[in-house]
């Protein structure tokens, strides 16, 4: 078993976050920032298959694990991203539990799965078959990602389903589904979000949310989730550059007397 695939399901404490901007640069520079592991999120980014090889494998350069999340429920996208050394990934959408079975099933390979085998990345481009097929199984880490009503009427189901390590919770999705959007459903989507969690424990397998902010990691974690992907590489560009474009704009409003009292301290200093 992998380290990070035996912390995911031991349940400690990971953060992560998702890596959207499809260049290699960009993964190096969030997998230098200290975090857990990525996702690579193939789902919403303008992300090309060949282009998910390529993080992967910048992302292995610096010993972080990678995750990829898949465009929806197909074995042929599960297959490609695992393919390319991904050591998991997260499959949104996932309402019922035939379909956190299919998951499964597409992650792994026979007899707990059915998972086709290919001379890809992962697998040495056919140089280590035989070593990768009797560890694959038991490095892979499988995700759903609950986020709709129908998901959240049947997460007992979900939640049962052998194989499962991670029930992941996208509130952005499930606010819109269950309707909850902004304040006034705030109230309702922490108790959805508090079923989901709660229930997933109950099943011994790994609660998982997507957090925007840090400020929210701690209290999801006060009731048993653990690993959690906060924000994305593109969400971090752009609060970084908006607040030190603020922090700069502060300083230039400080005037002119501002600068002369600065200049005037750096002239004493140098008498």
């Amino acid at each position: 078993m992998s380290e990070f695939r035996q912390k995911c399901i031991g349940k400690t404490n990971l953060v992560g976050s998702f890596a959207a901007i499809p260049h290699p640069v960009a993964v190096e520079v969030m997998a230098l920032s200290g975090l857990d592991f990525l996702c690579i999120d193939w789902e919403h980014a303008q992300i090309s298959r060949d282009m998910i090889e390529t993080m992967v494998r910048a992302a292995d350069v610096h010993r972080v694990p990678a995750m990829v999340r898949v465009p929806g429920h197909a074995s042929e996208a599960i297959q490609a991203a695992l393919d390319s050394g991904a050591q998991g990934v997260l499959v949104p959408r996932v309402s019922t539990a035939e379909q956190a079975a299919m998951a499964v099933k597409a992650s792994r390979y026979p007899p707990q799965g059915a998972r086709g085998v290919g001379p890809g990345r992962a697998a040495g481009y056919g140089y280590r078959i035989p070593e990768y097929l009797a560890s694959a199984n038991n490095r892979t880490i499988v995700a759903v990602q609950v986020e709709t009503s129908e998901g959240l009427a049947n997460i007992e189901a979900i939640a049962a389903v052998d194989g499962v390590d991670v029930v992941f919770v996208g509130p952005g999705d499930l606010s819109v589904s269950i309707d909850a959007i902004g304040p006034a459903g705030a109230d309702k989507l922490a108790e959805a979000i508090g079923t989901i969690i709660r229930v997933t424990i109950a099943h011994g397998r790994t609660a998982g949310i997507f957090c925007a902010s840090p400020q929210t990691v701690s209290r999801w974690a006060a009731i048993g989730a653990s690993f959690f992907v906060l924000a994305s590489d593109t969400m971090f560009l752009g609060a970084g550059a908006a607040a030190n474009g603020t922090a700069a704009r502060a300083e230039l409003a400080q005037g002119p007397a501002r600068r002369k009292s600065v200049s005037a301290r750096h002239s004493v200093a140098k008498l």
